[in-house]
């Protein structure tokens, strides 16, 4: 039997965490926050209902690239599975829900993105990207290249197509 897949929009509660496993590898650890918004019709307020919480770890690249592209308070789509941690301290069973991410962007609805494909080497090795200066922030959406195609049509209002 396999996990429970979850596909949602969350919100980023921290800052995903970096660190690297002993032979290497990646991993990130990344909170979100789940919750039920809606309009109350007699008041015309935005009400938060339930939250879930959960705990996200995502592996290798994603993990590198999630770091390096999102921050705390970013609303995300984001898909994994669902499954359970299970750890004991004190003499004491603890449990909690966890995601084991298996993607993750920004969601575009109320942010922009430059993407940057990464690139691979012959063997299919991703090569080291530089560490980026800072953390990217919301944007506004600025205008296209003069010379790019796709951003206008012959009549400067629609792509040509």
């Amino acid at each position: 039997m396999s996990l429970p897949t979850m596909t949602g929009v969350g919100r980023l509660v921290d800052d995903p965490e970096l660190r690297f496993t002993q032979s290497g590898k990646a991993v990130a650890n990344i909170r979100l926050a789940f919750n039920s918004r809606r309009l109350n019709q007699q008041t015309q307020q935005w009400e938060d209902g339930d939250t879930f919480w959960v705990h996200g770890t995502v592996w290798e690249k994603l993990a590198e690239h999630a770091t390096e592209t999102l921050a705390k308070g970013m609303e995300v789509v984001v898909t994994g599975e669902l499954r359970t941690e299970q750890w004991e301290k004190d003499g004491q069973k603890n449990s909690r829900p966890a995601l084991l991410i298996r993607s993750i962007g920004p969601n575009l609805a109320y942010a922009t993105a430059q993407v940057t494909k990464a690139s691979t080497q012959q063997n299919g090795a991703q090569q080291q990207r530089p560490a980026p200066q800072q953390r990217p922030q919301v944007q506004n959406r600025q205008a296209p290249p003069q010379d790019d195609p796709w951003a206008t049509g012959p009549n400067g209002n629609e792509p040509p197509f």
